[in-house]
């Protein structure tokens, strides 16, 4: 994204979709949303999320994916490569996770090339920002998955710090423990070890943990329910 164009996105001015897959056809990040249906419980969306970032930490032993919220009905689950792969590979990838551990979920056929918007942006539709956020929140958004201000890029980039690209080695064990598991169990919520994304935080526990990196979290008043300090 050039120069210009991304500062108009950070202003809320505009949002442009880009793609993920390079002009040479490799691409070296994916992301799987995860969006609200009709009919679907209060937060289906984000526990069939929940399922399969934990899946691809517990069974396929990955690191910690980063979560977005998309500014109107949804999140997305993102995963990046230390090494580029082709864009075939990668979707590739993304269908066998998909079928193993939620089957329901809508993927597409170019899932791993379609452009995207890259958060943080304002969604043109809702009007709301979408952003990076701490795992702990995704619940507090199942309702509206926005934040009414743009959020504050010292915390943006706390939450993505901490995050280690997939090596490929594990990209590779991921691919063969797919390719032989045409059905694997999802990961039950009771059972979800300390570190997953299941494991909601609270309120406190992310100001703290932002306090910690000496970040002070403006975002507060924007999550729904709150309360206003």
């Amino acid at each position: 994204m050039a120069d210009d164009a991304l500062a108009q996105q950070l202003l809320g001015h505009a949002s442009r979709a880009v793609s993920l897959t390079g002009a040479d056809g490799l691409t070296r990040a994916m992301v799987i949303p995860f969006h609200k249906r009709g009919g679907d419980a209060d937060a289906q969306h984000w526990d069939r999320l929940c399922v399969l970032a934990n899946a691809l930490q517990a069974q396929l032993g990955l690191p910690a994916p980063a979560v977005s919220i998309s500014g109107a009905d949804g999140y997305g689950l993102w995963l990046s490569l230390q090494a580029p792969v082709p864009a075939a590979q990668a979707q590739a990838f993304l269908a066998l996770v998909c079928a193993a551990y939620c089957p329901d979920l809508d993927l597409r056929a170019d899932a791993a090339s379609a452009p995207v918007e890259l958060p943080p942006c304002l969604h043109q539709g809702s009007g709301r920002w979408a952003a990076f956020i701490h795992p702990g929140m995704g619940a507090a958004f199942a309702d509206e998955a926005g934040l009414e201000m743009a959020p504050p890029f010292a915390g943006q980039a706390a939450f993505l710090e901490g995050l280690q690209s997939i090596s490929d080695v594990q990209f590779r064990h991921a691919m063969a423990t797919l390719g032989q598991a045409p059905a694997a169990a999802p990961v039950a919520s009771a059972a979800a070890p300390d570190g997953l994304l299941l494991r909601d935080a609270t309120l406190d526990d992310i100001v703290q943990w932002l306090h910690a990196k000496h970040i002070e979290p403006t975002f507060r008043h924007l999550i729904p329910g709150a309360p206003q300090r």
